[in-house]
């Protein structure tokens, strides 16, 4: 079974009984490469009749999803790829409506698209287009039209692309297998044939597939529809789902490297020293042989040589990291040279691990905890906006160059949500003192064990200890967890800092910060809601020291005026 979904593909188009064509479709089949990862685009729309763009509306909802769907990131799934792409389209639609036609009703269209990758269509539907599956010589329809019928004679569309500056788009994903046929029809077709008709035809046909779209379009014509007709048949003949074996078996046509040794030449790097060792990888310092620069080259365990989840995930570490173009990320490069082992380099940055750092700076200052936290903060950002989760943020895997500026260094336990559906991931990393306790519960897991993660480094930053002792190995762990406040260890850091972090490293997930940037400006300015205390005067929150304070301040000006009268 092929990596890429392949199809063939009938279409057939004719205005009617209307002097102008409203209706537009298609089909980009990109490049294998590009097709096991984004898989193909197909949609189908009609123009509004009332609306006075409608064929532009009909052609730019096609045009915008077919190409700007391959414009998304990879590491988006096909619902927020999609989504995002016609969420865009729907504003520029109204805009223009109300910028050059003075009406909300200028380009309005109704819109039914799907995307076959890795053994699923994706549909996404709005208006009254469809989209039927014909399985086995069965067929299931798979959208509802958005009408709403006021009569047996009169009804009208209740949903639409271009008709508001809000969008609801109809999602479902369901599964596909070869000989399977995706059938989308305008309702000038639909409304006039039935089931039977489309089965009937498309057997008749075989593998004609023009043929059969001609023939539907043709049978409701004859049956009275005088609206525009259009039907595309979409036949599947790889549905894009590779077997386990097979992505195996790619893995691992790259055999694990040796034990490298000092000063050993490998694959064109001369080896200078080992940077770390652990069970699961080696990390070393190594200079280009061609150019003389230094990288750094990591290598696989072989105590996982036969772990067909920990390859994937290696393998995956190289893509991610040349995928991602940030200052607070580590990049990865893809070699030069034909290689014959699996491994990966990525730059060399000069400097300390967090970890080594905190050994270091015992007592650093909170605002160059501020500064730390800020950098790690803009690289998980990076990360999540592209739908990715680090899962394994810890002090060993950031690291502190020479201006201070941290970046986030391994993308081993990263979860992508663009390729969740063909990697059989667990979902389970991380390191369990950094660990949300997120990941005892039946949930998916999200972007917010990142924050989590965040906020327990920060905890460790300014106190030397965890907020909640050590990490969670059990649920019964998580129900006995009492947050320590960081004023127990250092009465020095103020209540609103303290509030703020215990915000982020909440065990409830909902009561964590919903974005990194809030949590990030509530370390660096008090925030009334979380520390109320913050902002009282000190005879409200602590009337005894008020006192106390203020008898030792008049004690020392009376002493100060007593000094100066005796001096006269």
């Amino acid at each position: 079974m092929v990596d890429h979904p392949i199809v063939s593909i009938g279409q057939y188009s004719i205005a009617g009984r209307k002097p102008r064509n409203d209706d537009s479709y298609g089909v980009l089949v990109p490049r294998p490469q590009i097709g096991s990862v984004k898989g193909i685009a197909m949609a189908i729309a009609d123009g509004m009749t009332t609306s006075e763009g409608a064929k532009e509306a009909s052609e730019t909802a096609i045009h915008a999803f077919l190409e700007d769907y391959y414009c998304t990131p990879d590491s988006w799934s096909v619902k927020t790829s999609a989504a995002r792409v016609l969420s865009a389209t729907n504003s520029w639609l109204y805009a223009q409506s109300m910028r050059r036609f003075d009406s909300d009703l200028g380009l309005v269209t109704t819109f039914t698209g799907a995307v076959i990758k890795s053994g699923q269509a994706h549909i996404f539907h709005v208006g009254d287009c469809r989209v039927s599956l014909i399985h086995a010589g069965s067929l299931e329809r798979l959208t509802q039209d958005h009408r709403i019928r006021l009569s047996k004679s009169q009804d009208y569309l209740a949903r639409a692309l271009g008709v508001g500056q809000d969008l609801d788009v109809d999602y479902r994903a369901v599964p596909v297998e070869t000989g399977d046929s995706l059938v989308f029809t305008t309702d000038g077709v639909h409304d006039h044939i039935s089931e039977r008709d489309i089965l009937g035809t498309l057997e008749e046909a075989g593998n004609d597939l023009d043929a059969a779209a001609r023939r539907l379009v043709e049978l409701a014509h004859a049956q009275g529809s005088v609206d525009n007709l259009t039907c595309q048949i979409v036949r599947i003949d790889a549905p894009g789902m590779a077997d386990r074996k097979a992505r195996l078996d790619r893995l691992t046509a790259l055999p694990f490297p040796p034990e490298l040794d000092i000063g050993e030449s490998f694959e064109g790097y001369r080896i200078l020293r080992e940077l770390n060792a652990s069970s699961r990888s080696q990390v070393y310092l190594a200079e280009d042989e061609a150019s003389g620069e230094k990288v750094v080259l990591k290598t696989p365990s072989v105590n996982h040589i036969d772990d067909a989840l920990y390859i994937e995930r290696f393998s995956r570490e190289e893509w991610i990291g040349r995928l991602l173009s940030n200052p607070h990320l580590l990049k990865t490069r893809e070699p030069t040279r034909p290689r014959r082992y699996l491994y990966l380099i990525s730059d060399y940055i000069e400097g300390r691990t967090l970890a080594q750092w905190l050994v270091d700076e015992t007592r650093p200052s909170l605002a160059t905890v501020r500064s730390i936290i800020g950098d790690i903060a803009r690289g998980l950002q990076a990360l999540h906006r592209k739908e990715m989760v680090h899962q394994d943020l810890k002090p060993d895997n950031v690291i502190i160059d020479g201006s201070g500026i941290a970046r986030i260094i391994d993308f081993g336990s990263v979860k992508i949500a663009g390729v969740a559906d063909v990697i059989d991931d667990d979902g389970r990393a991380g390191t369990l003192d950094y660990s949300a306790p997120d990941y005892l519960t039946p949930k998916p897991i999200g972007a917010e064990v990142d924050l989590y993660s965040l906020g327990v480094i920060t905890y460790e930053m300014l106190s030397g200890n965890h907020p909640y002792g050590s990490g969670f190995k059990t649920v019964a762990d998580v129900r006995k967890a009492r947050y320590v406040p960081l004023r127990q260890i250092d009465p020095k850091i103020p209540d609103w800092v303290d509030a703020a972090i215990e915000k982020a490293v909440a065990i409830d997930p909902a009561i964590r910060y919903d974005e990194l940037s809030a949590f990030v400006t509530d370390l660096s300015q008090p925030n009334f809601a979380l520390a109320p205390n913050a902002f009282k005067p000190l005879i409200e929150r602590d009337p005894v020291v008020f006192w106390r304070s203020a008898c030792l301040i008049m004690s020392a000006m009376a002493a100060v005026l007593a000094i100066r009268l005796l001096s006269h």
